[in-house]
């Protein structure tokens, strides 16, 4: 028993010398990233450069942690190191316990500064008006495809794109009931039901179903009323003191959602190496036009990863067009091309290159 202990002591003596080296090794990172503030101008936060990071981490991590514990520990180094050379406030879809802020702890770190948003079109005000620095919104999941108030934002607002990430999206069936036969009503955000509507038909067919403007205001809507149930991130039980009746509702178990990044501060849309570039556009109303539009982009050999419509809102039967483009080694190729579409376009815009 001594000897063990004695052997103990000396793992934990190794473990408080180690901690010491890791402080000493953070606060010169810190150190470090603050002095690289003064060559940044307003720009503290550089997406390609922290997947860098993440990158260079990942080859050379020799384990016991695997990469997702490597990546959860230095979103938080970089969140902090990002605070100390100016603090950023980030907004997203709210409230808390939202997949919205799961995805903003991802990328942001749990440490930063965070406003939480009712609506998609509340995170891109909160960002038009300066209240935050960067938004966190869902664009597109792999069941159901893009949300639409995302994209309907970006004909109305001015931010841009920075960046995108993706995340693993898991539901579960939350109520103050415990009984889920006594269940008369499931709210949830429209992309939540959808993803769920498999299991909802098979194992709730008579339930009433009810929008609601995100999963964790579903959650905290249906902590009030008993009879109700909400379609939520698990976190939700605890955060509004909720059962899980059932985990992991959504009817596809790799769910994932894309989330992007939008923010004010790039005035122009700088087309580096390596980067994508989302482009929205509006044909004029003629035979042909939409494979005119495109057709720049076959001259120019250059790879459209994604096309998506959305009703104008303007003029019945009236669309825009959502365009993404990987820009590879191929950067004044993509510029030519963008110049070309623009001009036969009734309507263009570079949305972000990130």
């Amino acid at each position: 028993m001594k000897k063990n202990k004695e052997k103990l002591n000396t793992i934990r003596r190794k473990i408080d010398e180690t901690d010491a080296q890791i402080t000493r090794l953070l606060n010169k990172r810190a150190s470090l990233a603050k002095q690289t503030s003064q060559f940044k101008a307003e720009t503290v936060y550089d997406p390609e450069r922290e997947k860098e990071v993440i990158k260079k981490i990942s080859k050379n991590n020799s384990g016991p942690l695997n990469k997702i514990d490597l990546e959860n520990i230095y979103s938080e180094i970089l969140s902090v190191c990002r605070g100390i050379q100016k603090p950023k406030t980030i907004s997203y879809l709210g409230p808390i316990g939202s997949h919205t802020q799961g995805a903003a702890n991802k990328k942001f770190g749990i440490q930063s500064e965070k406003i939480h948003s009712k609506t998609i079109k509340d995170v891109f005000l909160s960002v038009e008006q300066k209240e935050a620095d960067f938004g966190i919104v869902p664009l597109e999941n792999s069941i159901e495809g893009p949300v639409g108030e995302t994209l309907d934002e970006f004909l109305v607002s001015p931010v841009k794109i920075v960046g995108e990430f993706s995340r693993k999206i898991r539901h579960s069936l939350l109520s103050k009931q415990k009984d889920i036969s006594k269940i008369k009503a499931i709210y949830s955000h429209p992309q939540a039901l959808a993803q769920s509507k498999r299991w909802i038909a098979k194992n709730m067919p008579d339930v009433t179903l009810k929008e609601s403007p995100s999963t964790s205001e579903a959650a905290k809507f249906v902590s009030k009323n008993p009879i109700y149930a909400s379609i939520s991130p698990d976190v939700c039980s605890k955060i509004y003191n909720l059962n899980i009746l059932h985990s992991s509702v959504n009817d596809d178990k790799n769910n994932t959602t894309i989330f992007i990044i939008i923010s004010r501060d790039q005035e122009e849309v700088s087309i580096l190496k390596n980067t994508k570039v989302s482009i929205v556009f509006t044909l004029p109303d003629k035979p042909g036009s939409l494979f005119e539009c495109l057709k720049p982009l076959k001259a120019h050999n250059l790879n459209l990863t994604k096309i998506q419509s959305r009703p104008s809102r303007k003029i019945q039967w009236d669309y825009n067009f959502f365009v993404d483009i990987l820009v590879g080694s191929k950067v004044e190729e993509t510029k030519k091309g963008l110049e070309k579409i623009k001009k036969i376009a009734s309507y263009f815009r570079i949305l972000g290159a990130y």
